[in-house]
């Protein structure tokens, strides 16, 4: 009845109404897993082909329980601990706590980001468009 109401209520109402609303504010942590080209490391030598199966791999080991922050230090082509504070399109960072808009991200790094319940975990694919530096494995930690 709440998704009848809701596909009833986008009929009627402007498309900017959305039945669940993203919240303000997010904290998450990622692993980055790239491949040769895709960031300047000059001691990445996987391919493409190697980083999809590592980060799947990763993805289900995070998704089965494994501590993330574990896996954080352990793969991750970027830093570690991988904590970004985002605030959302239309909501001003908040300087002070080293927080970044959403818009200044790798777009499909924020999409998920925001899509994800608090200690969820999700996987932003490489594309060359929206998630050009690799595969970012995510956890919402607030």
């Amino acid at each position: 009845m709440k998704k009848a109401i809701c596909i009833m209520l986008l009929g009627v109402l402007p498309i900017f109404v959305f039945c669940k609303k993203e919240p303000d504010r997010v904290t998450v942590q990622h692993i980055l897993i790239a491949f040769k080209g895709t960031i300047p490391k000059e001691d990445l030598t996987r391919n493409r082909d190697e980083a999809e199966l590592l980060a799947k791999e990763i993805f289900e080991r995070a998704k089965n329980g494994e501590d993330f922050d574990t896996l954080v230090k352990e793969y991750t082509d970027d830093q570690h601990p991988g904590i970004y504070k985002m605030s959302n399109i239309g909501i001003d960072p908040d300087k002070s706590k080293d927080e970044y808009s959403r818009a200044r991200m790798v777009k499909a790094f924020g999409d998920i980001s925001f899509k994800l319940g608090v200690n969820d975990i999700g996987l932003a694919e490489y594309d060359p468009e929206t998630s050009k530096y690799g595969w970012h494995i995510i956890k919402r930690i607030e």
